[in-house]
């Protein structure tokens, strides 16, 4: 009987083989992780500290810790689960840096994917729902925010989340809750404020 794996599970045994080559001093085993994983560590970080640059700088602290610590990975975590754990300390630390204890408002980075030929409406409707969306993630407490990020935009699994966050899946549940709670509650006053107008 043939086991299938999941995409998730598939990529995770393909970068702890990158893992293990990269605790091997591989150096392009590392240059194929960091194209693997770059992108997911910049979308986090910009996401808690607000500055291209400094998620910039955080990617290539990350991998660079990722170098030096790669033969401590045990696998007893997924391998992004250990990578963001990384990151966010380093983002946490950037932001004590500059006196910071909470993340800013970012704006609207977020963007909406629409169908392959959208009309000029369905692009303007998609645009402003996707600002909407982003105002109110943006209003939601560190932690609460940082666990919508993982679960909507890196497909994070509990675990992973607490893992990253240090905390209980108890905690993040709770959390998931509030911030849920929160996103309906905003986007329902967004939406009156716009049939209002």
């Amino acid at each position: 009987m043939e086991i299938v794996l999941n995409p998730a599970q598939q990529q995770d045994i393909e970068l702890c083989h990158l893992m293990h080559q990269v605790a091997a001093r591989d150096e392009a085993a590392l240059a194929t992780l960091y194209k693997r994983m770059s992108r997911m560590i910049y979308a986090f970080s910009l996401r808690r500290l607000n500055a291209p640059d400094a998620a910039e700088e955080v990617v290539v602290e990350t991998m660079y810790e990722v170098w030096k610590g790669a033969p401590r990975f045990g696998g007893r975590s997924m391998v992004t689960t250990w990578i963001l754990g990384i990151a966010r300390h380093k983002a946490i630390d950037k932001l004590r840096s500059r006196g910071i204890t909470h993340c800013d408002p970012m704006g609207d980075e977020a963007e909406s994917v629409a169908d392959d030929s959208p009309s000029v409406f369905d692009t303007i409707a998609s645009k402003q729902q996707a600002g909407q969306v982003a105002l109110c993630m943006d209003a939601l407490p560190d932690e609460q925010r940082e666990c919508m990020h993982m679960v909507f935009f890196e497909d994070a699994r509990l675990a992973d989340i607490a893992a990253v966050q240090d905390c209980p899946e108890n905690t993040v549940k709770t959390r998931l809750f509030h911030a849920r709670r929160k996103m309906r509650d905003c986007l329902e006053r967004q939406t009156r404020r716009m049939e209002a107008v």
